[in-house]
């Protein structure tokens, strides 16, 4: 009977050692990595999760002002993602690199027309491809960052596209027509029977105008975005039809969105603008895509 109840006693003990062990296990897991469908970093950037899914890519023939290069094709995008809700400001930008290249800046060579106003969330522009991508180096090893692991990098063209229409067909995520007071572009030259409006000649606030059904502000006209991907003008028919990310090498890199010095039509979400990965401009800016819990590619 003793021998009985001292069995007894030694399986619970173990039982007992075996549940604290699983508590303790459990108590030291990392917590969960993925917020909501929307969150803010370290450096107050908004960021708004893309569902993934399959999507027309490109435009149609007979779409107004459609090019050789944007044929329409079905394309999935496999992994949904984080993108950053408006394109960097000059304020991040400044905080991450230490400087503001901007050309539309208090101290930049348009300054006379920005002159009395807070250009601080204006998007960054005169940036090229390659310091896009070191703000993403820098923005992922700020203290914050590393501490909530979090990577950042560029978009590619498919990834860029997809987020722009959210689930639209229509040459513009809001329609089929382009007027500027549905984005910052030359109202002389709207699309589609809009209407004229007015023409700014410059960049504006991000978050100006209304954001698309996923949340993203600027899609259409402000700055042109930089992509990740190489530019192919004959890529689309050979492109994998799952996560396309550009051809292996080229000369001139993606750039999407349009900007407020072209007409509507450059601002379509088929649109493809490219340029060399060392050039800067007044009209060239750009999101970034946040990678939680692991390595941008």
């Amino acid at each position: 009977m003793t021998r009985r109840r001292c069995g007894w006693t030694g399986g619970l003990a173990l039982l007992v050692a075996l549940m604290a062990s699983a508590l303790a296990f459990v108590a030291a897991a990392p917590a969960p990595l993925k917020p909501a469908g929307e969150f803010t970093n370290s450096i107050a950037m908004r960021f708004v999760l893309v569902p993934k899914g399959k999507f027309s890519m490109g435009s149609p023939a007979e779409e107004p002002m459609h090019k050789p290069d944007e044929p329409v094709h079905e394309v999935e995008i496999t992994e949904p993602f984080y993108l950053g809700a408006h394109e960097v400001t000059q304020k991040q930008f400044d905080k991450v690199m230490g400087r503001n290249p901007s050309f539309f800046s208090a101290k930049g060579g348009g300054h006379l027309h920005v002159k009395g106003l807070d250009t601080t969330r204006f998007p960054v522009d005169s940036v090229t491809w390659h310091e896009a991508v070191e703000f993403c180096t820098k923005l992922a090893a700020l203290r914050g960052e590393v501490s909530a692991r979090r990577a950042y990098r560029l978009p590619t063209e498919a990834e860029w596209e997809h987020a722009c229409r959210a689930g639209t067909t229509t040459p513009f995520a809001f329609g089929k027509s382009g007027a500027s007071s549905q984005g910052n572009f030359d109202g002389t030259q709207p699309y589609g029977g809009a209407p004229l409006g007015p023409n700014l000649r410059r960049t504006c606030s991000v978050g100006s105008y209304r954001p698309n059904a996923w949340g993203l502000f600027d899609m259409h006209g402000n700055v042109r975005e930089w992509c990740a991907d190489w530019y192919g003008s004959n890529y689309y028919p050979m492109s994998p039809a799952r996560g396309p990310t550009g051809p292996k090498e080229g000369t001139t890199r993606c750039m999407r969105g349009g900007d407020y010095s072209f007409g509507a039509y450059v601002s379509r979400s088929a649109f493809r603008g490219y340029s060399e990965p060392t050039s800067r401009n007044e009209r060239f800016g750009f999101r970034v895509v946040c990678v939680i819990g692991g390595k941008a590619r």
